[in-house]
């Protein structure tokens, strides 16, 4: 239970994140979902300026981004970097919900299993694991854990992995899975390792300049 205890750990140290970050009540899962997809190469303190740029404009639900220009979405977003990239993906997903569910909350309520949802989100370009995975725990509340390189180095310095073992997303996830069960757990987890990522990066920063 090596997973868990890390858990409860990092929750002692850094206490609980409340992830994911969103201000919005009536759009709030598609607020998430478009934060998810902007956060992509990025630090959220960039998404925020993009999604406060989003909301100046009303454009914090799929419906609105659908019916604009993806010309429109780059130059809201810019903050956010690869910001044509990003709007091309944004108006994708968002067209691609609203066309065929009407709203990401019509989405996560189809009578699908979790793989279903999942397998359907990563057939959209652009959408990956991570930013898939993301959109699934915290807009969704679905029980899926997001792997990122935080989650590899940690395990990796804390000997749950091996020494040098490949990064292997479906493999990490599921072991976590094995050993968290609740949503809210797995939620709070993800953002206790970004914590702690950065705190360690942050700290590797400092002995550096000191040498």
């Amino acid at each position: 239970m090596k997973i868990l205890r890390l858990y409860k750990i990092l929750l002692k140290k850094h206490g609980p994140q409340n992830w994911w970050p969103c201000e919005g009540e009536k759009y709030g899962n598609e607020e998430i979902a478009i934060g998810a997809i902007l956060t992509q190469n990025t630090s959220w303190r960039n998404v925020e300026k993009a999604l406060e740029n989003l909301r100046k404009f009303n454009l914090l639900s799929l419906n609105a981004i659908s019916k604009v220009p993806v010309t429109q979405i780059a130059n809201l977003i810019k903050p956010s970097g690869f910001y044509n990239q990003k709007a091309k993906r944004l108006k994708l997903f968002a067209s691609y919900i609203t066309a065929n569910y009407g709203s990401l909350k019509r989405f996560f309520e189809q009578n699908k299993s979790l793989n279903e949802l999942r397998n359907e989100l990563l057939g959209l370009k652009g959408i990956g694991k991570e930013t898939a995975d993301s959109i699934l725990l915290y807009a969704g509340f679905k029980p899926v854990f997001v792997v990122d390189k935080y989650t590899y180095r940690l395990f990796i310095n804390e000997k749950i992995l091996q020494p040098n073992e490949k990064f292997d997303y479906e493999k990490i996830r599921s072991m976590v899975e094995e050993e968290i069960k609740e949503v809210k757990d797995m939620q709070e987890f993800h953002a206790l390792i970004v914590a702690e990522g950065k705190e360690r990066n942050a700290n590797k920063k400092k002995r550096s300049r000191h040498k």
